[in-house]
């Protein structure tokens, strides 16, 4: 299950910005999350919860925006939503579709006490 080692990953990057702010106490992370990251929502939650045991970020609220996924056909330059990394253009029947948005997977912000 990588979620855990996503979950330590975000825990360890928030308590060292803490650190880095003064702060002894994180109270609430946003991080952004893609269609296509390949991150299963539920269980980053719950590893979320296991990893902040013991943390600066213990009883910190993880807010999740979800965004969902794009791609942009590199023959006729048609955005449309995916479902895949590999997608055919529903305008010209490309398969030469660049995926633009839905891969992401990034913190946006913390609450600090």
């Amino acid at each position: 299950m990588h979620e855990m080692s996503i979950a330590l990953s975000i825990v360890d990057a928030v308590s060292a910005r803490a650190r880095e702010e003064g702060s002894t106490k994180v109270t609430g992370v946003e991080i952004v999350v893609g269609q296509l990251s390949g991150v299963e929502i539920p269980s980053l939650e719950f590893c979320f919860d296991a990893a902040t045991r013991n943390t600066p970020l213990e009883g910190a609220k993880l807010d999740i925006v979800r965004v969902a996924s794009e791609g942009e056909c590199e023959q006729c330059g048609k955005r449309f939503g995916v479902d895949f990394h590999y997608a055919k253009c529903e305008s010209c029947g490309s398969f030469r579709v660049r995926i633009v948005a839905g891969t992401e997977l990034s913190i946006r912000s913390m609450t600090l006490e």
